[in-house]
């Protein structure tokens, strides 16, 4: 059998709880076999890509099979989800559960507390996503460097990663569903660090496509990723 680790990047924020408690609900309905802890790293500031980072070192260490980086915000369909572990137990890409990411805003989630089935939510999609749920193994998370952890904030963390991940694995695979964003409030998109992130990123589509360029650039993030210390659980 297949052993999965579910990994959900987590610091604790009131208005976030209840988005948190229904992930945690829904993976451990879904994949009840699985094991699902929270992880956070000791950044002062919330670091998304440094709590998934943190996720996949720990599936390695308890020789999880797979990993399932799961934002505690996103609900995932049952099929698609269990397509992907299958499917990235056995290939050297990343799976991705959804073909298309619905975000509920705050009227849909409205309507799903009260009982409205997911799937009749009122909604916006979101084009081209590539956040919410990734599903790895440590090997290939490792492959491409993993995400960067000088993203802080609302940062484009996940642009940068689909950039590499193109560029030294090829496209992700996705599977035929849907993920559902719950609403919440977010952080400012304002700031030094939401400056930093954007010119980061443009680093990443520039290199994007140029092996040697993208390469350097993940040398860079490893070297500020093994820098910092952290705790998981």
């Amino acid at each position: 059998m297949t052993r999965v680790l579910v990994g959900i990047p987590w610091r604790h924020q009131p208005h976030r709880v209840y988005a948190h408690d229904l992930t945690v609900q829904r993976y451990e309905e879904l994949l009840p076999d699985a094991t699902v802890l929270d992880f956070d790293t000791e950044h002062e500031q919330f670091c998304l890509a440094g709590a998934r980072n943190l996720a996949v070192r720990f599936g390695e260490r308890v020789r999880a099979d797979v990993i399932v980086l799961a934002d505690a915000d996103t609900l995932p369909e049952r099929e698609p989800l269990l397509a992907a572990i299958e499917g990235a137990a056995h290939s050297s890409v990343v799976h991705l559960p959804y073909t298309e990411y619905r975000s509920l805003r705050r009227d849909g989630t409205d309507q799903f507390l009260v009982g409205v089935p997911l799937q009749e939510c009122s909604h916006l999609v979101v084009d081209g996503a590539c956040s919410g749920v990734y599903v790895t193994t440590p090997a290939t998370w490792g492959a491409h460097g993993g995400q960067d952890e000088r993203f802080r904030g609302w940062s484009p963390e996940d642009a940068a990663w689909m950039a590499a991940h193109t560029t030294l694995l090829g496209d992700p695979v996705r599977h035929s569903g849907r993920v559902y964003a719950l609403h919440h409030d977010s952080p400012p998109k304002t700031g030094p660090d939401h400056e930093a992130g954007y010119a980061l990123v443009y680093r990443y589509h520039q290199a994007q496509g140029d092996l040697a360029a993208m390469r350097r650039l993940i040398a860079e993030a490893e070297t500020c990723n093994k820098s910092t210390s952290a705790t998981g659980g």
